[in-house]
Formats: structure tokens, sequence, C-alpha cells
């Protein structure tokens, strides 16, 4: 988890992203910050995300993240 925050940092540093549950419905997350969300995360992870995973539910917090990512690399 520790990585994938700072991942976030790098791309938003303004949020805080241990409580955080809205990034994407709270608008603090831009489309293109999540385009290049996702190519981090599979470049660290070595997975890849599909369309059908793209969706606000896997992107509101660092949490919901680590959940879809490591259900990824179970696949």
């Amino acid at each position: 988890m520790e990585r994938l925050i700072e991942i976030l940092e790098d791309i938003q540093p303004d949020a805080d992203y241990e409580t955080c549950t809205n990034l994407i419905d709270g608008h603090i997350l831009s489309s293109l910050d999540i385009i290049s969300l996702i190519a981090e995360l599979e470049d660290e992870y070595d997975i890849t995300i599909p369309a059908v995973e793209i969706v606000p539910a896997n992107f509101n917090s660092a949490a919901a993240m680590m959940k879809m990512i490591e259900r990824l690399q179970e696949d």
C-alpha cells in the first residue's frame, strides 16, 4: 500500500490518500490523472487493467485500488 500511496502522491500531491474515499466522485483525480495512474500501476505491479475495471468504484480510494491490483495479480 505504501508504494501505491507514493504513486498517487506523484500524480496528485494534494490529497489525503490514507482516508479519502471519493477520489473520482469528488473530482480529486482528473481523467488525465487516471490515465497516468493506470500506466503507473500496470508498470509497478506487472498487471493489465482492462477497460471493464476502469470504474469509479475501483479508483475512489487507495484501498479500492489495492483490492483491484491484488485481484488482477491473481488472474
